[in-house]
């Protein structure tokens, strides 16, 4: 690990963000890194985490009740594409489902639908009769479904065969029993005004489609939409702004779509990556100024717009220009305790566990036991009284 230096800096913005000195931070990262290397996944999870995470079993009330723990599909991808003529470990959805099941996890959230050819109801469950046949096994196991990052339309205006599958997709989910139907992708990779305002003109309108559904539609964002807006100053060859007024891309898409119609999905191992890589930006008079996001407070500023949620944790590493390494939910250094309590309305939110890199290609039973391990740290977060 690089060490940290005494002037202002990425590493400065993310121990400021982490609330300690210091000193403390380079001897907890230290600590938490050693552990992490030395103990394997099912042992004492790193100092960091220890201290940031958890309560253990005694005091206070779950941060999130029992009925609202859920994972993304995704973290176990592995599982659901294996070929259950080939291996006597969980296959499929139906046999995923029910091991999630046992876990202890009541909802999930798809990822697609498509799954192992030899696995009960074939490759591709993406229809009326395929959405039929995985509620039934969701109900089987005591399972809802919550979400789906799954199409949205590319044309805009929009074609007639993208608003036919996007109409599609609404009634699998519905079928489902969805309240969201989302996407895992931004509103647009531009960091211009102009363009954002083109994606909420689009957002909006798929909004009122998916709302006339019954459905609240939802974009889920990595870090580079909680990048500055280019929105003034001089020019470009081109004739684009060069310089920012200040506002992050998301939270001008949150003034510029319809509450009641467009709503996000906050993955906060993302937003803490940009916590720690967009804390500075070029001002319209050329001046350099920091603004140190604060994921939870802006999800507190639009607490109704943010239903879902993506709990993948990290621990502190600033050589990959993340500043974190993803790890199993609950052994890193995000500090969940703190995040869901500020963040509170725990009735609402929907937190699913999500961990990118949990499959393995030499223990093939990897993301399952990390699932575990995820929902075990999720059900374990405490609010201290």
């Amino acid at each position: 690990m690089t060490a940290f230096n005494d002037e202002s800096g990425p590493g400065d913005a993310l121990r400021r963000a982490l609330g300690v000195s210091r000193r403390r931070f380079l001897s907890t990262c230290t600590a938490a890194g050693a552990a992490a290397v030395a103990a394997p996944v099912f042992g004492a999870s790193p100092a960091l985490a220890q201290s940031a995470h958890h309560s253990g079993g005694g005091g206070g009330h779950a941060l999130v009740p029992a009925s609202k723990r859920g994972i993304i599909l995704y973290t176990v991808r592995d599982a659901t594409g294996r070929d259950p003529l080939a291996s006597n470990l969980p296959s499929g959805f139906r046999e995923v489902f029910k091991e999630l099941a046992r876990h202890g996890y009541k909802q999930v959230e798809f990822a697609g639908y498509g799954q192992h050819a030899n696995a009960p109801g074939g490759a591709n469950l993406e229809s009326v009769e395929g959405a039929k046949l995985l509620r039934s096994w969701l109900d089987e196991y005591g399972l809802r479904a919550q979400g789906n990052h799954g199409f949205i339309p590319g044309s805009w205006p929009l074609s007639q065969p993208d608003l036919d599958t996007f109409k599609k997709h609404l009634e699998i989910a519905n079928i489902l029993g969805m309240d969201h139907m989302g996407t895992g992708g931004d509103p647009t990779g531009s960091a211009y005004r102009s363009d954002w305002d083109t994606a909420a003109d689009k957002w909006n309108a798929l909004g009122k489609i998916a709302h006339g559904a019954g459905l609240k539609l939802y974009t889920h964002n990595h870090d580079a939409a909680y990048g500055f807006l280019l929105d003034g100053g001089p020019l470009d060859a081109q004739g684009k702004p060069t310089r920012s007024s200040g506002i992050r891309k998301l939270e001008y898409f949150l003034k510029v779509t319809d509450p009641k119609t467009v709503w996000l999905e906050m993955d906060i191992f993302w937003a803490h990556v940009a916590q720690y890589k967009f804390h500075t930006y070029t001002a319209h008079d050329g001046s350099q100024r920091e603004n140190v996001f604060d994921p939870a407070a802006l999800v507190s500023r639009n607490n109704k717009r943010y239903p879902l949620f993506h709990a993948k944790d990290g621990t502190v590493n600033e050589t990959n220009g993340m500043g974190y390494d993803m790890v199993p939910f609950g052994t890193g250094v995000i500090d969940y305790e703190k995040f869901f309590t500020r963040v509170g309305a725990m009735n609402y939110h929907n937190p699913m566990v999500e961990q990118d890199n949990a499959p393995s290609d030499t223990d093939l039973g990897q993301s399952l036991k990390y699932a575990k391990i995820g929902y075990d740290n999720l059900a374990g977060l405490r609010k201290k009284h």
